[in-house]
This record gives structure tokens, C-alpha cells and sequence, in this order.
């Protein structure tokens, strides 16, 4: 059986399984010298914007500062807005999400907790951000972001 094949098996299982899109919370975050954070998925070796799915008992805010902290090491210390809820069936290869997105001011040193997921930091102006082949929709996401935009799909 071809890698293909099981995916398309393991979606539908898990369809059926969770017969509700998962929630998840992503983080814009910001260095004090306005700097973005973004973290480099071993998966598929892209940067992406740090964030993860909100564990059972989780609010939106609390998985956010968790996913930002064991992902980049960093704490959230503000939360600056709500920039969008991303909910596009496509918008996440692996299964069928919703992404809420919020920019937040962080503090702390850059260390990778989540060594599965996680294989680089990096800060970047908006002028050096890696777009165009950011990880899931992250170049919309961040795209939006640096538009201004408040984003509901």
C-alpha cells in the first residue's frame, strides 16, 4: 500500500473518530525590537508560525502561551489582537482545523522544548520574512497580518 493510499485510510479514520474540525492556537510573536519569530517544522524542514492544537481543559490563551513556550522557549506577555480563525478544510494537509491567530508581544531566550516538532528559531524583520513557502497556510496568516487585516474563513 502505497504512503498515499494510508494517508487518505488514517483521514477518513480520524473523520470519523473526531467528526469535528480540531481547534488549534497560533502565534504572531513579536520581539521587543518588533522582530517575528518563526519556528522550522522538522516535518517538512518549512518555518512556520509556532502554535498547536488546545489540549481537553484548555482555553484558546492558555494553549497558545503553552504551544509558543515549549515550541520557541519564549513567554507570552501581551497579546497585542485577534488577527483571524482560519477554518478552510484545506488549510492543514494533515487533518481538518481551525486555527485561531493572535499576535502577541514575548519575552525570554529562544529554546526548542519540543525537539519532535521543532528544529530551528529564528527572528526575522517583516522586510526578511521567509514568504512563500511557509508551512500549512502560515504565508496567509502572516500574509493578512502584515496587511492589517482581521481575518474570518
Amino acid at each position: 500500500m502505497e504512503i498515499g493510499q494510508i494517508w487518505r485510510y488514517a483521514k477518513t479514520v480520524m473523520g470519523i473518530i473526531f467528526r469535528h474540525p480540531i481547534t488549534g492556537a497560533t502565534v504572531i510573536p513579536i520581539l521587543s525590537d518588533g522582530r517575528i519569530v518563526l519556528i522550522q517544522r522538522k516535518d517538512t524542514g518549512r518555518w512556520g508560525l509556532p502554535g498547536g492544537i488546545v489540549d481537553w481543559g484548555e482555553d484558546i490563551l492558555t494553549a497558545a502561551t503553552r504551544e509558543l513556550k515549549e515550541e520557541t522557549g519564549l513567554d507570552l506577555f501581551k497579546v497585542r489582537r485577534l488577527v483571524g480563525v482560519y477554518s478552510s478544510v484545506d488549510r492543514d494537509p494533515r487533518i481538518h482545523s481551525i486555527s485561531v491567530l493572535i499576535e502577541a508581544e514575548v519575552t525570554g531566550e529562544f529554546k526548542i522544548e519540543d525537539k519532535l516538532e521543532v528544529m530551528g528559531i529564528e527572528a526575522f524583520s517583516r522586510d526578511n520574512l521567509p514568504l512563500g513557502n511557509l508551512s500549512h497556510d502560515h504565508d496567509r496568516q502572516l500574509s493578512d497580518y502584515l496587511q492589517g487585516l482581521t481575518v474570518l474563513d
